[in-house]
């Protein structure tokens, strides 16, 4: 079991990770008189292992999917946990993937102007990534996680174990958050993926163990320094993330979230290419990468370039304008409105139509 701490001033929480991680639960909350666990009809059965260490528990289910991640369904849950009865000194726990912990933490969040919630992610993705930090939202039609607030957990319990039953698409979308912190500059977590590829792609425990708290200790670091995206550090952690919301929000979500950021990052290592802030072997490197954790480098045909503008101008971190983070001779950085030659480079170069 590794434990990475998240330094917040005056809140600091734990993020607890290896296999049997949930058996956690019951320290972590043994004073709180009740507590909900939201969860999904494919994921509940890991329920049974917090439902049992705690003495008031009750499993509410949400639907599955990003078409989930709705006002409506925060609406319906908050409903539900107020006829339940769960009061402001209770707990929730999100047990699930990305959808169930941004839908549960924006919900914890705004009911009862905010009530205590652990994070129990399932999927890789949600373990190194979206259950770290207090990043909450849901979406609109106009656009991904547009509505959202600061939530942080008091606690992230990443039990390696659970990932045993996960899809073999969705465990291979979490290694696109996993080539993310590879590729914003860690080349000590880069050297270790290609040196124990073939653990991470068979799930080995203790590969994906060092994996995840690897991941977790970068994030926590940035999270700890920044957290509420006010100095423009956290926004580093999108690295890949403009190009990627707007696959989903384009693609009707056809494409997983994990899958996006894998071509988000070949785009934004094309465009840093384009743009001369890093040289052909980097970017190259970006797509290496990627293919090596058999993530796709290229979209099919369709993709249009001028649909993915108009999402990207809405992204959350746009000023008006386009704005991406980027590679460069200081790491990384946003960089506005780059001109459109180096933008149809870096749109060719992933497959997209920029016709």
């Amino acid at each position: 079991m590794k434990r990475v701490t998240v330094d917040l001033p005056g809140r600091p929480y734990d993020v607890v990770v290896g296999p049997g991680a949930l058996g956690e639960v019951a320290a972590l909350l043994a004073d709180r008189r009740r507590c909900a666990v939201v969860s999904q009809a494919a994921v509940a059965p890991h329920a049974a292992a917090i439902c049992g260490a705690l003495t008031d528990t009750e499993l509410f289910l949400i639907d599955d999917g990003e078409n989930a991640k709705s006002l409506a369904t925060v609406d319906d849950l908050c409903r539900r946990l107020a006829e339940w009865g769960l009061l402001r000194g209770d707990a929730v726990i999100a047990l699930g993937g990305g959808v169930v912990g941004d839908i549960v933490g924006f919900a914890a969040a705004v009911y009862h102007r905010g009530v205590d919630v652990v994070q129990a992610p399932t999927s890789l993705l949600a373990m190194v990534d979206s259950a770290i930090g207090g990043k909450t939202g849901v979406n609109l039609p106009e656009g991904k996680n547009l509505v959202g607030a600061f939530h942080q957990p008091i606690g992230v319990l990443a039990d390696i174990d659970t990932l045993t039953t996960l899809p073999e698409r969705e465990y291979r979308a979490g290694l696109g958050e996993v080539a993310k912190y590879a590729l914003m500059g860690d080349d000590a977590l880069a050297a270790f993926l290609r040196e124990r590829a073939d653990g991470v792609l068979s799930r080995d425990t203790e590969v994906v163990t060092e994996v995840v708290a690897r991941c977790a200790a970068l994030k926590a670091e940035v999270v700890a320094a920044d957290p509420e995206e006010r100095s423009g550090l956290r926004a580093t952690l999108n690295y890949g993330h403009t190009f990627a919301h707007a696959l989903e929000t384009t693609s009707d979500f056809a494409l997983v979230h994990g899958e996006a950021v894998a071509l988000g990052l070949v785009f934004a290592g094309e465009l840093g290419r384009a743009l001369e802030r890093i040289d052909a072997t980097e970017a190259a490197a970006h797509r290496d990468l990627v293919a090596s954790l058999g993530l796709p480098v290229t979209l099919p045909a369709g993709a249009r370039a001028d649909a993915l503008l108009a999402v990207m101008r809405r992204d959350k971190k746009a000023s008006g304008g386009l704005t991406f983070v980027l590679r460069g001779p200081n790491g990384l950085e946003a960089v506005e409105d780059p001109p459109a030659p180096a933008l149809e480079h870096a749109f060719r170069a992933v497959g997209v139509d920029v016709h």
